[in-house]
């Protein structure tokens, strides 16, 4: 019997793999999200792989690189299909690194076609006529016009991925989509012919997702956010690789200990989040990037102040704010500093926490639980059950054993950290 994964998958920030991860879960696929190129063979027999990289806001050369030497390891692991997983919000620079990493990986398969999809409807994520909405409204009305870091002011992802790649970029449109997975390949077959290599493709439902995964089971990389990810497993279900049901993937072990939110996103909905447990009457210590500019030993400070309170209940730790103040920190010490200076603080309480005995902790944003898992020096990550749409419980491989829920920043219902505890129970 094969026990290599079936489905190899790239995702460019921590955040984002394990909403993958955990839509593979979901549909039956036994997976496991490895935090870095693994410098080792997998630690068990498992479906698919997601290889976390923080790949999304670095230089497009070294997002490049990263994500080739993923590649390789994942080949090399005997998987058969490959993933490029990026945000639902598709958001990058103008340089990159969404198109530049797909050229790479097009290339080094020596693959002539691949598409783009990150709708993700239960999130709200829809593309029509090759515009991605958040909810009702255009991309670049929605508030991802003003990412620090990322901001997106065009909401036609056929123009945004053009000015990224030097492959042709076309659009499936909902019409061929509805009709279904048949009309979705022949489609791909016309616009092969018209040489393009990159298709936009229509999403506004589950349905829409499931049949965009069957279209593409010949594909050899994708390229999308994790909504296809629904799509995928029914395809090697059919092949006869893949025995496991739904509901039969998502077992974890049990893992007590205290608990603890760390949160560095500040996105509208962490921003709702962190005022809703705050208004719950739980515990909450804001971590101000002026002070830790200053030289203020931060985190010791949030340790101390945390210890004689978290054997009590879940403590909440967070340098999330609101837009005008988070530019202002920017403007007085820059966006990356500010970033750097929240990140390695943020990241130091989290291992405090867990000398203090914390074992089940809730992240919120890619780049903090990015710089919180590596902290932690955690390698890998079997993935559980959902606890809302693209966020799942997680278990660390090896020690200490911690269950982990790394949210990203837009994703979660308003009350996610105060509800994401039942699900351990």
């Amino acid at each position: 019997m094969n026990t290599a994964p079936a489905l190899g998958c790239i995702a460019d920030d921590f955040t984002g793999a394990t909403d993958l991860a955990g839509m593979l879960v979901r549909a039956g696929m036994r997976t496991v999200q490895m935090i870095g190129v693994p410098d080792a063979p997998l630690p068990a027999e498992f479906d698919a792989v997601v290889i976390a990289l923080k790949s999304r806001t670095v230089p497009a050369d070294i997002a490049v690189a990263e994500s080739l030497a993923a590649l390789r390891w994942l080949q090399a692991a005997g998987c058969r299909q490959f993933y490029f997983k990026y945000c639902s919000t598709f958001d990058s620079t103008e340089r990159g690194n969404i198109g530049p990493v797909a050229d790479a990986l097009m290339t080094a398969l020596d693959t002539p076609f691949t598409i783009a999809c990150p709708a993700f409807p239960e999130n709200k994520r829809t593309i029509f006529n090759g515009h991605l909405f958040v909810g009702e409204t255009l991309l670049n009305e929605s508030g991802m016009q003003h990412h620090p870091l990322t901001p997106m002011t065009d909401a036609n992802l056929v123009r945004v991925l053009q000015r990224q790649t030097r492959r042709k970029v076309g659009l499936i449109g909902h019409d061929s989509v509805a009709a279904g997975a048949a009309a979705i390949s022949s489609k791909i077959g016309k616009l092969r012919e018209q040489g393009v290599e990159i298709a936009i493709v229509d999403a506004i439902s589950n349905d829409d997702l499931l049949q965009i995964g069957a279209a593409c089971a010949d594909l050899q990389l994708l390229t999308a956010g994790s909504g296809i990810a629904l799509g995928l497993p029914q395809n090697f279900r059919r092949d006869g690789t893949l025995a496991v049901q739904p509901g039969d993937a998502d077992a974890l072990p049990t893992i007590s200990g205290l608990r603890a939110v760390i949160s560095g996103s500040c996105s509208v909905a962490t921003q709702a989040q962190v005022a809703h447990m705050i208004g719950t009457g739980a515990p909450a210590f804001a971590v101000d990037p002026l002070k830790l500019a200053a030289g203020d030993d931060v985190a010791s400070a949030a340790l101390a102040w945390a210890a004689p309170l978290i054997a009590h209940g879940p403590v909440l730790m967070y340098a999330t704010a609101a837009p005008d103040s988070v530019k202002a920190v920017q403007a007085e010490l820059g966006a990356e500093h500010a970033g750097a200076l929240v990140e390695q603080a943020l990241a130091a309480i989290a291992k405090g926490l867990v000398t203090q005995g914390v074992r089940q902790l809730i992240v919120a944003g890619g780049e903090t639980s990015g710089a919180v898992v590596s902290a932690l020096g955690v390698a890998g990550l079997r993935i559980g059950p959902q606890i809302d749409p693209g966020v799942p419980w997680t278990a660390s491989l090896g020690d200490p054993s911690l269950a982990l829920a790394l949210k990203s920043g837009n994703f979660g219902s308003v009350d996610f950290f105060t509800k994401a505890w039942d699900q351990l129970r």
